[in-house]
């Protein structure tokens, strides 16, 4: 099992640059021998051994880390999806998880993703605002209400020629939030099957940058790209190494009204 690397080690928090593929928490599966093409031996006849169950056990996130670092306490302060890479905090105790739950639902904590999509947006840049509605599969859908709205603001640019680069800035954290964000403008993330995005090796979304304000200082960190066949892409790596930092970019101003409708999520 490979170590997950760490970003910021001290004596409130642990932040590391969470690959792609690894799940927030544990997860329990049991399998049919027999659909698997395994055969299991047990002490019953070869027939029944091939619709035997297997379970299965994956470590999430956070038990993974705790078994690397040997830390019991640990608090996770957000969620990344688990095709997601990049910046992920956790607390080391109770008092420092609430004053960054705190930030996080203040919007004080800054963050901002990289993505890569094999579809020409609609538009080159903007602001996506709507709710979000649960629909079978897995799936979400963004609606034309603003009631209980996820607001999700992006700039896009030429990574390769036939892709575009996205650097965004979502400004609530709700679920599959960029996925559909993006899929919403017509440029569905590379890998992200889920919404009709082109096949690949993973889902090109990074959590690239991420500053939590605590009462004795900021922390902020940048996490490097460790995968993905566009990431890892050498004119892509070009366009990332050019890239400006996002804090830089000239990201619109958003309503006083619509302000007031994110502060109740």
């Amino acid at each position: 099992m490979n170590e997950i690397p760490i970003l910021v080690d001290d004596n409130d928090v642990l932040i590391v640059n969470k690959p792609s593929g690894i799940a927030m928490h544990d997860s329990a599966n049991t399998q049919n021998a027999k659909s698997t093409g395994k055969n299991i031996r047990t002490s019953e006849s070869a027939d029944s051994a091939n619709t035997s169950n297997i379970d299965t056990h994956t470590l999430g996130i956070v038990s993974r880390l705790r078994e690397q670092t040997g830390y019991n306490q640990l608090h996770l302060c957000h969620r990344l999806d688990t095709g997601t890479s990049g910046c992920l905090c956790l607390a080391k105790n109770a008092h420092t998880a609430a004053l960054i739950g705190d930030a996080f639902a203040t919007r004080q904590v800054s963050k901002y993703y990289l993505a890569i999509s094999a579809d020409k947006p609609k538009k080159k840049q903007g602001t996506i605002v709507g709710d979000m509605k649960n629909r079978r599969g897995g799936q979400f859908m963004l609606l034309k209400s603003k009631e209980n709205p996820a607001v999700t603001q992006f700039f896009s640019q030429s990574a390769k020629p036939g892709y575009r680069g996205f650097i965004v800035k979502p400004l609530t954290g709700k679920t599959h939030q960029i996925r559909v964000a993006l899929k919403s403008v017509g440029a569905a993330i590379h890998g992200d099957t889920l919404y009709s995005g082109k096949p690949s090796d993973r889902l090109h979304l990074h959590a690239g940058w991420l500053s939590i304000p605590l009462p004795s200082r900021t922390i902020t960190v940048k996490a490097p790209i460790l995968s993905g066949d566009l990431f890892t892409d050498s004119e892509v790596a070009t366009w990332l190494a050019e890239l400006p930092e996002p804090d830089t970019f000239n990201w619109p101003e958003v309503a006083p009204s619509l302000l007031q409708l994110v502060s109740k999520t």
